[in-house]
C-alpha cells in the first residue's frame, strides 16, 4: 500500500492538497515543496540456461508468497537499474551475471507496494551456483513452453519478448545440428523443399528451355521435349522426396544409373548429361532464391542451407549417371 506523506520531508511542517499540473498534489505551505510521487523503480533479470530454460525463484515472502516470479528486486540508491538486476539476481539465486539487453519496462499496480515500474533485462549468466537467497524458497530453471504460474504479469511479457528475440538463432542452430547429424529432425530449408516439390513442372520447364539451347548439352535439341521434362519432372521429385527423408538412396541411385544408361543408349555424351544434372541444379537453386525476402538472417540460412542439400544430393545424381552411363558400354 502507498503511504500518503502529511509533513514535509525538506521543513517538516504539515503539507497540504492542492491543483498543482492538473493533478491534485501534496505541497508545504511553509517551504513550497511539492511532495512529487512516482513508481517504485524494480528491476528484474531473464536468464537462460543451456536448455533454453529461464530461471525463476519461489517467494518466500508477501506479496504472491509461494508464487515463481523472476529475480526481481527494488533499485536502491546510487546503483544503476541495471546493477540492480545484477545485484537482486545475485541475492535471490547465487548467480552472477551480465547484462545483454533491456527486455522490456512495465509499470504494475500492487495492492501491497503501490505504483511500481519494472525494467527488466536479458542477464546472461558469469558465475556462481544456484541457491535460493533469503528471500526466496527455491530456484529453478524452466522451459518456456512449461512456465508456472507468475507473480507478476510483467515477468510474462518480458519472457515472452526474450523467447522472440531468441526463436531465428535457435531455429538456425537446431536446423544446423539436424543438417551436420542427418537426424531426419525438421529443417529450416523444408519449407523450400516443399515449395520446390510444389512447382517442380514449372522448375522442369526452365531447365528445358536451357538444356535445349546450352552450347555444353547439344544433343537434347534434338530429343523429343517430353521425355526430356517427365525426366526432369521425376527427378525433382526425386529430389523432394529424398530430402524430406521419405525417399531412400537406393531409389536414387537406381533412377540415376536408369537415367546414365538410357542417355548412353541414345547417343548422348557423357559430359552432356553431367552438364544437364548441373542446369537442372542451378534452376533449383535459382528458383529457391528468388522465394527468399531476406529480411532477416534465418531466410538467408534457409536459402544456404537449401544449397548445401542440393550439393550432396546431385554429387549423388552426378556419381549413378555416370556409372550407370559407363556400366552401360
Amino acid at each position: 500500500m502507498a503511504i500518503t506523506p502529511n509533513f514535509c520531508a525538506r521543513c517538516g511542517h504539515p503539507v497540504e492538497t492542492k491543483m498543482i499540473d492538473k493533478r491534485m498534489r501534496k505541497i508545504c505551505p511553509s517551504c513550497g515543496t511539492i511532495l512529487y510521487q512516482n513508481p517504485l523503480p524494480v528491476a528484474a533479470a531473464v536468464v537462460l540456461n543451456d536448455e533454453r530454460q529461464v530461471l525463476l525463484v519461489k517467494r518466500k515472502n508477501e506479496p504472491h508468497k509461494g508464487m515463481w516470479c523472476l529475480p526481481t528486486g527494488f533499485a536502491e540508491l546510487e546503483e544503476t537499474i541495471a546493477e540492480a538486476a545484477l545485484r537482486e539476481l545475485f541475492e535471490e539465486t547465487g548467480v552472477t551475471g551480465r547484462v545483454v539487453r533491456l527486455l522490456a519496462s512495465d509499470s504494475l499496480r500492487s495492492e501491497f507496494y503501490g505504483d511500481l515500474l519494472i525494467v527488466t533485462f536479458e542477464v546472461e549468466k558469469a558465475g556462481g551456483t544456484e541457491r535460493p537467497g533469503d528471500d526466496t524458497d527455491e530456484v529453478t530453471y524452466f522451459p518456456f513452453e512449461k512456465l508456472p504460474p507468475l507473480a507478476f504479469e510483467p515477468n510474462h511479457t518480458a519472457i515472452k519478448i526474450c523467447a522472440e528475440i531468441h526463436k531465428d538463432e535457435w531455429a538456425i542452430k537446431d536446423s544446423f545440428l539436424s543438417l551436420q547429424t542427418d537426424s531426419g529432425k525438421e529443417m529450416l530449408s523444408d519449407a523450400l523443399v516443399s515449395i520446390i516439390r510444389d512447382h517442380a513442372s514449372d522448375i522442369a520447364t526452365l531447365w528445358l528451355a536451357d538444356v535445349r539451347t546450352n552450347p555444353t548439352t547439344t544433343s537434347y535439341a534434338k530429343y523429343p521435349a517430353e521425355p526430356l521434362h517427365a525426366t526432369a519432372y521425376t527427378a525433382l521429385t526425386h529430389f523432394s522426396k529424398w530430402l524430406s527423408g521419405s525417399e531412400a538412396d537406393e531409389d536414387v541411385r537406381q533412377f540415376y544409373r536408369d537415367v546414365g544408361a538410357e542417355r548412353k543408349k541414345s547417343g548422348f555424351d557423357l559430359h552432356e548429361l553431367i552438364s544437364a544434372l548441373t542446369l537442372l541444379r542451378k534452376h533449383i537453386w535459382n528458383f529457391a532464391r528468388g522465394t527468399g525476402m531476406w529480411e532477416r538472417p534465418i531466410d538467408a540460412y534457409r536459402v544456404l542451407e537449401l544449397d548445401r542439400r542440393i550439393v550432396v544430393f546431385f554429387d549423388k545424381a552426378m556419381y549413378h549417371t555416370a556409372r550407370g552411363y559407363i556400366e552401360k558400354e
